[in-house]
């Protein structure tokens, strides 16, 4: 009789699980698919910055009485590729001064390089960012063999 039931309880224990993992069609209309992992506004669109949060943002700033579903998603996008460039730019900064770590003085020479980024931060001050070297010509010491550098200085200034 031991050796009868033995096989019948693995049998039910078999059945048992295989029954929970066949799809059901029953529960809440998942089709049996089982728990779903959400998927971030922010995965969908492909970006790393945060979509939903700058649509809250947007939302709670009052800039508008509606906003569309793509403002966010165009806004992150946006913003991610400015903050790709100027970091891209700051990391060949930093890795020309032979550092691995990227600071102020590197992101401030990244943006004062760069046209586009000059004009788009002209008016930004980064805190320890210092500024371009630059020497005037007129404060460097005059070469005694620069006679047609000279010369081509002067007509410059000639008004």
């Amino acid at each position: 009789g031991e050796k009868k039931s033995t096989p019948n309880r693995s049998y039910r224990c078999q059945s048992i699980l295989s029954r929970e993992t066949k799809p059901t069609m029953s529960g809440k209309g998942k089709g049996g698919r089982g728990e779903k992992k959400s998927t971030s506004s922010s995965a969908k669109a492909g970006l790393q910055f945060p979509v939903g949060r700058i649509g809250r943002y947007l939302r709670q700033g009052k800039y508008a009485t509606r906003m569309g579903a793509g403002a966010p998603v165009y806004l992150a996008a946006v913003l991610e590729y400015l903050c790709a460039e100027i970091l891209e730019l700051a990391g060949n900064a930093a890795r020309d001064n032979k550092k691995s770590r990227i600071i102020p003085r590197h992101i401030t020479l990244a943006v004062k390089n760069d046209e586009e980024l000059n004009k788009l931060l002209g008016n930004v001050t980064i805190a320890a960012g210092g500024v371009l070297p630059n020497i005037h010509a007129v404060l460097l010491p005059k070469r005694s063999s620069g006679g047609s550098k000279k010369a081509s200085l002067s007509a410059s200034q000639d008004y």
